[in-house]
């Protein structure tokens, strides 16, 4: 027994040789490709990590720029206490942010819709500036702020017209009012959206057209604050978000914004062009489904307009301005928006079936 048991120890240690002997001859004949997946994986890891680094760098660096240079918007009531009589009451409603160092501030117009109260902004560092003057945009829910101040820190204006969906973008803003300089990280999800706006903190409501989609944080008290790229750009003016829904956000294109904003630093108010309706967008999928034209669905002609005058009506469907589709992309406010006051526009307008061609003449739109 002891003799078998010896000669099968023999046996057992002559197939680990063996086995060893075939594995060494393996590794030394394929020793090639198995380095080189081994140099791979470590490479691919190596890079993996080193573009998470880089894109988180990235977004520090974009924090540390912009945050000097976006605002919190506060606004001031006075209410009857009735035990100690009038208080004044001050809350965040919103985010700004500064693009010109002499207090010229971005921010929406339904943050500052309400002309009753007075408002301010306190800056990154603390201090608070009282507005002095509110500019309200009728075509965007836009709202151009002055302070008197100097060499303010601000924010470039990018090119909205350049984003990708699924490019990297970062909101800042004052959320729920009361945390300022919040920063929440998405990316671009949609462009050409339409949405109704408003805040909840109250005010007014408005249909906007053609806005970046995204699934950056927006927060109530974010309405007004930036959405920026990677370069530090404000891209957008963060408006809306989504109500019973996560991670869906808007913002105005800011490619839509720039010439308002140069207009304004040249002649010190907004000047618009306005056409004067209010309308409901009907988009490609709509028309289809409806059997109804692409277009804007007019539901008010307001008094006194080039709409008016030129004989729309309540129910007519905009197709056209001078030869040029309204589409989601193509929005009835981004093609009035690149005439000038005084123009004459040629009108397609479908009513009842009927094609109908009208002739506008752009007034100024109204100052609020």
């Amino acid at each position: 027994m002891p003799r078998f048991r010896l000669i099968g120890k023999i046996k057992k240690k002559h197939l680990l040789i063996t086995l060893l002997l075939v594995v060494g001859a393996i590794v030394y004949l394929y020793r090639a490709p198995i380095f080189s997946f081994i140099q791979d994986r470590l490479t691919l890891e190596i890079r993996t990590i080193r573009e998470v680094v880089s894109e988180e760098g990235a977004v520090i660096s974009v924090v540390e720029k912009a945050s000097p240079a976006v605002v919190s918007i506060v606004e001031k009531k006075v209410i009857l206490n009735p035990f100690s009589g009038p208080l004044s009451q001050e809350q965040g409603i919103g985010t700004g942010f500064i693009v010109n160092a002499n207090g010229t501030i971005l921010t929406n117009k339904h943050v500052v819709s309400d002309q009753d109260v007075e408002y301010s902004v306190v800056t990154s560092d603390g201090k608070q500036y009282e507005i002095k003057e509110i500019h309200r945009d009728t075509l965007y829910d836009l709202a151009i702020l002055k302070v008197n101040a100097s060499g303010l820190p601000t924010l470039s204006l990018g090119d909205s017209n350049l984003l990708k969906v699924g490019q990297t973008v970062v909101a800042i803003g004052n959320a729920l009012g009361q945390f300022s300089n919040t920063v929440t990280r998405g990316v671009v999800s949609g462009v050409g959206r339409g949405i109704t706006a408003g805040s909840v903190f109250g005010g007014q409501t408005q249909y906007i057209d053609d806005v970046i989609q995204t699934d950056a944080a927006i927060n109530p008290g974010n309405s007004g604050g930036p959405l920026l790229n990677l370069s530090a750009e404000v891209i957008g003016i963060n408006v809306a978000m989504a109500s019973g829904a996560e991670n869906i956000g808007f913002s105005i294109p800011i490619s839509l914004i720039k010439p308002v904003v140069a207009q304004f630093e040249s002649d010190g108010r907004i000047i618009r062009p306005f056409l004067g309706v209010s309308y409901y967008l009907i988009t490609e999928n709509e028309a289809q489904l409806r059997g109804l034209p692409q277009g804007v669905f007019v539901q008010k002609v307001i008094t006194g307009s080039a709409a008016k005058k030129a004989g729309v009506r309540v129910g007519d469907v905009i197709t056209k301005i001078d030869g040029k589709e309204i589409t989601q992309t193509n929005s009835l406010a981004k093609v009035i928006s690149a005439y000038n006051v005084g123009d004459s526009i040629t009108l397609t307008v479908s009513r009842k079936g009927k094609i109908l061609t009208l002739k506008a003449t752009l007034r100024e739109a109204p100052t609020n």
